[in-house]
């Protein structure tokens, strides 16, 4: 591998790790826009291994701007994350894949459904992320694997599928 190819290698493994830790801030933050735009074109989300559905990105931003109106503050964290680029004869290509852990906590709206936005909790001080109780109600974990492809000069989703592991919920 020339020096030339490696740092190549090294700028394609920072873009798609900026792609994963986009998704993940998106989420977070509701901000659906963002999530659409980290997904190519024909850009399809997997969600039901987690109780949820599977489709285009933008029929996915829509479901989970609805469906994450039940957990007002969420934090994914996403690590342990392997990244396998596409070789070509020692040449990097433009597909890769990622197979990464995430631990999900997110707090329940007590206020109801849809009540304020990411980041403001159900008491304490709003866009603190603090509420009530210390630990979150429902946490999730599980492995996810994207599929992604270079478009022009971008890194973008092109499949996301999450395998959830576990999960724990109030009262379990």
């Amino acid at each position: 591998m020339t020096q030339r190819v490696a740092l190549a290698t090294v700028l394609d493994r920072l873009a798609i790790d900026e792609v994963i830790t986009g998704y993940a801030a998106a989420v977070d933050d509701g901000a659906w826009p963002e999530y659409r735009a980290l997904f190519a074109e024909d850009g399809r989300a997997d969600y039901r291994d987690a109780g949820g559905i599977e489709g285009p990105a933008e029929e996915m931003a829509r479901w989970l701007a609805e469906t994450m109106r039940l957990f007002p503050v969420r934090q994914h964290l996403i690590v342990n994350r392997r990244v396998r680029l596409e070789d070509l004869g020692g040449y990097p290509g433009d597909r890769a894949e990622v197979r990464a852990d995430y631990l999900n906590p997110m707090r329940l709206d007590r206020a109801g459904a849809g009540a304020g936005s990411p980041g403001e909790a159900d008491s304490g001080e709003a866009g603190s992320g603090r509420s009530g109780g210390l630990s979150p109600d429902f946490v999730t974990g599980g492995r996810y694997a994207f599929e992604l492809r270079r478009t022009g000069p971008d890194w973008l989703i092109h499949r996301l599928t999450v395998h959830e592991k576990w999960r724990r919920a109030p009262g379990v």
